[in-house]
């Protein structure tokens, strides 16, 4: 990864929130040492957030973006200050997350991280107060309002 020419430039990334369509619903997480996380990575040049996100998910869990489908209604943004080895300046780091949709939990084959799991969907969550809760709180508001009278709900099997 290359760094932005200024610190005043965000460092770019995506990832993705893959959750089950079947009940009841789940949702992927990954497994760091100390801490849960998501699938998510830095942009390549050219790549727009979609594409990130995909290739990202693709890389660390070996799920087929043609398993997934992007929630078209869902984005999540959130920046928080970063320190990258080799480098003393504090940067900003923008994350675009999405909402993936697959048909039931499938095998993950971790190449970045320790282990993956799916956890039942039951909010309000409480794993990691940085991005993790922030992203699935915007989720459950999301899916409450697809569900809301006047708006088409979100598809379970």
């Amino acid at each position: 990864m290359q760094l932005p020419p200024s610190p005043d430039v965000p460092v770019e990334a995506a990832g993705v929130l893959v959750m089950t369509r079947t009940a009841p619903r789940q949702f992927l997480l990954m497994r760091h040492p100390n801490r849960w996380d998501l699938p998510k990575g830095h942009a390549e040049r050219g790549e727009s957030p979609r594409q990130t996100a995909l290739r990202e998910l693709a890389e660390e869990t070996g799920l087929a973006p043609s398993l997934l489908e992007l929630d078209e209604g869902f984005e999540f943004l959130i920046e928080y200050p970063v320190r990258y080895r080799g480098d003393a300046t504090p940067r900003r780091k923008r994350v675009h997350y999405f909402l993936g949709w697959i048909d039931r939990p499938a095998p993950i084959e971790c190449t970045e991280h320790d282990g993956g799991e799916w956890f039942s969907w039951n909010p309000p969550h409480a794993i990691q107060t940085k991005t993790i809760d922030p992203l699935l709180a915007a989720i459950d508001r999301y899916l409450r309002q697809q569900d809301s009278p006047g708006h088409a709900p979100v598809p379970v099997a």
